[in-house]
């Protein structure tokens, strides 16, 4: 093999690592997504296991971006986005943007239902800034519990453990923007009579 090809094989693990903390999945749950064993995730991500198709491509359709990207292959210059809408804990995740590292952005649909579900708030590295279109959010971040109407903002530190919900039987939803530790969102806008 070729010394070009062993740099790009062990770019992969790294890139998949880079691509599962931004999501803020673990491996137990993207093994869950993928049928992948966790053993065979890990070794991946640490470079100890060679990728093939057979493991890339339910991780490309995991992380909902195409295969080329997982392996680093040069960009096609095609600037639109075509979201592939996921599941997980219960919502539908709709990605917005499809460029692993920098600013993430994610429409979330949490459906109607009964207001019975105990929040299980977790934590990650990240910045996140929510904004609430339509439908009432719960967020619980830390020992705080909110409820966000329509047009009402929030953004915090991941590492805050925190959990998002409907806060009552309609469905709610909301446009997510996470970005890379220590990334802020800054708003500036002027008033003018």
């Amino acid at each position: 093999m070729s010394e070009e090809f062993d740099e790009v094989l062990a770019a992969i693990g790294p890139r998949l690592r880079e691509l599962r903390r931004r999501g803020g999945a673990t491996l137990a749950e993207l093994s869950e997504t993928t049928g992948i064993p966790i053993s065979t995730l890990s070794r991946l991500e640490s470079g100890h296991r060679r990728p093939g198709l057979e493991l890339l491509l339910p991780l490309a359709r995991a992380y909902q971006v195409p295969l080329d990207e997982l392996v680093g292959a040069p960009a096609s210059g095609d600037p639109r986005v075509y979201p592939r809408p996921f599941t997980r804990h219960g919502m539908t995740i709709v990605p917005l943007t499809r460029r692993p590292g920098g600013l993430q952005a994610f429409k979330h649909i949490v459906p109607a239902g009964p207001n019975d579900v105990e929040p299980d708030p977790r934590s990650h590295e990240g910045y996140h800034w929510l904004y609430v279109l339509n439908g009432r959010l719960r967020v619980v971040l830390g020992d705080q519990d909110l409820v966000l109407s329509a047009g009402e903002v929030a953004e915090f530190d991941t590492h805050l453990p925190h959990w998002f919900g409907n806060a009552d039987t309609r469905p709610v939803e909301f446009l997510s923007i996470l970005g890379p530790q220590g990334e802020r969102f800054h708003i500036r806008a002027r008033y003018r009579p």
